[in-house]
Parts: structure tokens; C-alpha cells; sequence
């Protein structure tokens, strides 16, 4: 029996409530048309649609690796929205982000997690590890944890620091191949200890359907950029293979991972 193919719903953005100044990117709390409130990200904001391909990559990876991750929407902003917005700043970057932008199911009462406060069990923290290694999130560390805590349980926010390579898009096979010296900052690192063992459980659930299915998600719209010689599907191509690249070669950034924690001793 087949699997259906993965989707994600789209939803009409209808009320803009206040950005969220503690994001770089300027994301804010909206509410859509199916009344439930998202932190919004925009893909008229720093780094664009490159930001919202990592924010939708890194999620949907964490999520097929069975961690908890608030629901991924495409949301769309009329041309008409923000008009009213008093804001300046805010009135340019909501005309700037018309169109197709990604958003996050608002977790409401959620704490920003406190490592001193709670301890993250060894398997758990080993798989978050593992998970940002692989997908080279530089932005996880006691700074900036981007995890909260919601009803006892760890969720995973803000993937949108990941796939970094794509910035500059030289050597791609060799950022896919590479370790991840920047793990060493990782505010779970010390409790990652099972990162062998779970390593092989892992790469199981990322097989080649998986992946392909992953990298499918991303809008084609998302996917046309200025100053490439390449069309979207060849984009697209360059992220599904840097992820079968990176899956393949996972022992060279697991060797990273214990060889950071080694240093913490």
C-alpha cells in the first residue's frame, strides 16, 4: 500500500496581530482564514525564499525523524493586506512578501527551553544533534535555542538557518560531503551521547522516496532566483541530491558530533 504524497495545507493570511521583533527576520503572529493564529515568515524579509526553503526542508526532515515540529502551512498574502499597516518597515515587507510565504501553527503558553532548567533525555538530545548536523542548522546553541516547551514536550522551531550552503552556491557536493565543525556550540551536545547508535535508525527513515518527496514541497515560485543559470527543477535537484549526498556520507559528521563531545570532557 502506498503512502499518500506529502502536502502541505495553504491558508489565506487575514490579520496581521504583531510582528515578533525577536527574530532577525522580522516574523510576526498572524491569524488565517481556518482561525487559527501562525508566526509567519516572509519571503520578503533578509535572506527571502531561501530562508522559507530551509524553514520548510528542516521542518519537514525533524518531523519524518519523529520529532515534534508545530505544523508547516504555505500561507498567502494578498496584494490588499497590510495596507492599513502604520508601521512603515512592516507596510514594505508585507508588500514585499505578496504571494506564497510559510508559517508555523502558533503554539500558544509555549516557554522558550531553559537548558539549565530541563534535562533532555540522551536519545532525544542525540537525535536533535544528529538532525542539525545533517542539515547544517548553525542556529541551535544556549544563545538562541529555537526549541520550546508546550504541554511537558520538547518542540523543534525556526529551521531557517539551515542548508547555509545555499547562500553562496559554490561547491555544494563538498558542503554536502563536509562535517559540521559549528556543532560544537550545540546546546544539546553534552547530553548527546547515543549519536552512534542512533545513526543508522535514522538514515532508515530518510530513504531516496523520502526525500524526493521532501524536496517536492518546495514551490517552484520559491525556486526562481536571479544571478543562477539554472531553472527551478534544477534547483530543486541540487537540494535533493545535496540531502542524499549528506545522508550518505553521515558518518563523517557523526565523527564531528564525538569528537566535539570529547572535547567537553
Amino acid at each position: 500500500m502506498k503512502n499518500n504524497p506529502l502536502e502541505l495545507r495553504t491558508v489565506n493570511v487575514t490579520r496581521y496581530i504583531t510582528p515578533l521583533r525577536e527574530g532577525g527576520s522580522l516574523p510576526a503572529l498572524a491569524e488565517a482564514d481556518d482561525d487559527f493564529k501562525y508566526v509567519l515568515k516572509f519571503r520578503g524579509a533578509g535572506h527571502g525564499v531561501k530562508a522559507l526553503i530551509a524553514e520548510l526542508l528542516g521542518g519537514e526532515i525533524a518531523r519524518t525523524l519523529g520529532l515534534k515540529v508545530p505544523e508547516l502551512v504555505f500561507a498567502n498574502l494578498d496584494e490588499a493586506f497590510g495596507r492599513s499597516e502604520g508601521d512603515e518597515e512592516i507596510q514594505d515587507l508585507l508588500k514585499g512578501s505578496r504571494g506564497l510565504n510559510l508559517a508555523l501553527h502558533f503554539l500558544s503558553g509555549a516557554l522558550t527551553f531553559d537548558p539549565v532548567v530541563t534535562q533532555v533525555d540522551e536519545k532525544l538530545a542525540s537525535k536533535i544533534v544528529w538532525l542539525d548536523s545533517f542539515t547544517t542548522n548553525i542556529d541551535r546553541t544556549v544563545k538562541n535555542t529555537n526549541m520550546l516547551m508546550w504541554h511537558k514536550e520538547l518542540w523543534l522551531i525556526d529551521h531557517g538557518a539551515t542548508f547555509y550552503f545555499h547562500h553562496s552556491w559554490d561547491n555544494w557536493e563538498k558542503a554536502a560531503t563536509s562535517p559540521f565543525p559549528y556543532i560544537k556550540d550545540h546546546v544539546l551536545l553534552p547530553q548527546a551521547s547515543a549519536v552512534n547508535v542512533i545513526n543508522s535508525e535514522l538514515i532508515a527513515l530518510l530513504p531516496n522516496e523520502k526525500l524526493r518527496e521532501i524536496t517536492n514541497l518546495i514551490p517552484s515560485d520559491w525556486l526562481q532566483w536571479e544571478g543562477i543559470e539554472m531553472n527551478s527543477e534544477e534547483i530543486r535537484e541540487v537540494y535533493y541530491q545535496f540531502l542524499l549526498m549528506r545522508r550518505n556520507n553521515a558518518n563523517n559528521f557523526v565523527k564531528q558530533i564525538q569528537d566535539a563531545r570529547e572535547k567537553l570532557v
